[in-house]
C-alpha cells in the first residue's frame, strides 16, 4: 500500500478533484483504492454522494476513538461508493479535534495506526488534507510517502504555496526524514497572460519538484462532479482526465501517456 497526501494551505486550488481522479485513474489500473477525507467542510465525502453530517463514524469517530484509548475500527468505518472507490468520510466535528485533543500525545500518528490496520485491503491511500496546518494535516504528512500540492496557476495561490513548503520542512524536521513532494500547477489556462506567467515563475522556483503538465482548466470536471465520479469514468479522453493521467504516470516513475486523439482531430482534412 502506497500512501500520497493531497494538500496545500489554500482553498479552491483543486485538492478534492486531484485526489478523486487519480484514485479513479489509478482503479483502473487494478487493486482497491481507499480516500480518506480529513477536511472538515466534507468536500471529497460530498463529491461521492456520502453525506458529512451523517458521517460522524468515520475519519471523526476513529480519532475520537483513539484519543480516548478505546478500539479503534476503520474497516467498519469505511464505506462503498457508487464510483467504485472505498471512502474514510468526514463530518465537521473534524474541526473540533485540535482544540479537544491536540496536546494528548500520539495525536500526531492516529491515522498512521488506523491506516495499518488495513494496509493489506488496498493498493494505494489518496488523503484529502484541510487547507490549514494543524493536527489533521500533520497527521497526513506524518503518514504520507509522496505528498501532491496542487497549486492553482494564479499569484496568490503561488503565495500559499511558500506557507505550504514551509509548513512542510517544519514536518520534515520532526520526522526526521523528507517528505517526497510533487508541485502540480492547477486550473491551467493557456489562453490568459495571468496563467502564463503563474507557471512560468513556477517553473523559475520549483522546476525540480514541478510536474511536466499542468492541470487544465476543463469544464467537464464540473459534470464529473455532479455525477459523482472521476472524469476519467465520465470523459475518459477529455482534456482533464489526460492531465491526471500524466500526473499519475509522474507519481508512479513512469513516462507520460501520449495525448488522446479527440473525435474532431481525427477527420481526415
Amino acid at each position: 500500500m502506497t500512501i500520497f497526501a493531497i494538500a496545500n494551505q489554500k482553498g479552491g486550488v483543486g485538492k478534492t478533484t486531484t485526489a478523486v481522479s487519480l484514485a479513479g485513474l489509478a482503479a483502473e489500473r487494478g487493486g482497491r483504492q481507499l480516500l480518506v477525507d480529513l477536511d472538515p467542510q466534507g468536500s471529497l465525502t460530498s463529491y461521492l454522494r456520502c453525506d458529512p453530517e451523517r458521517s460522524e463514524g468515520g475519519a471523526y469517530g476513529q480519532f475520537c476513538a483513539a484519543a480516548e484509548g478505546k478500539p479503534a475500527d476503520v474497516a467498519g468505518a469505511i464505506v462503498s461508493t457508487a464510483a467504485g472507490l472505498d471512502l474514510l468520510p468526514a463530518h465537521p466535528a473534524l474541526a473540533t479535534l485540535e482544540r479537544r485533543f491536540g496536546t494528548r500525545p500520539g495525536m500526531g500518528r492516529v491515522l498512521a495506526g488506523l491506516l495499518a490496520a488495513v494496509r493489506d485491503d488496498y493498493a494505494h491511500v489518496w488523503i484529502d488534507c484541510p487547507p490549514t496546518l494543524g493536527l489533521l494535516m500533520i497527521n497526513a504528512l506524518a503518514v504520507c510517502e509522496q505528498l501532491v500540492i496542487p497549486v492553482q496557476t494564479e499569484f496568490l495561490a503561488l503565495k500559499g504555496l511558500e506557507r505550504m513548503l514551509a509548513s512542510l520542512a517544519m514536518v520534515e524536521r520532526s520526522r526526521g526524514a523528507p517528505v517526497p513532494h510533487r508541485i502540480v500547477p492547477t486550473l491551467f489556462d493557456r489562453r490568459t497572460r495571468a496563467s502564463l506567467d503563474a507557471l512560468d515563475a513556477l517553473h523559475f522556483q520549483h522546476r525540480s519538484r514541478m510536474t511536466a503538465e499542468p492541470i487544465p482548466v476543463d469544464t467537464r470536471f464540473r459534470a464529473a462532479s455532479e455525477a459523482g465520479v472521476p472524469l476519467s469514468q465520465l470523459e475518459p479522453a477529455s482534456r482533464g482526465a489526460y492531465g491526471y493521467r500524466c500526473l499519475l504516470a509522474d507519481l508512479l516513475g513512469e513516462p507520460s501517456p501520449p495525448a488522446p486523439v479527440r473525435a474532431e482531430e481525427a477527420l481526415p482534412a
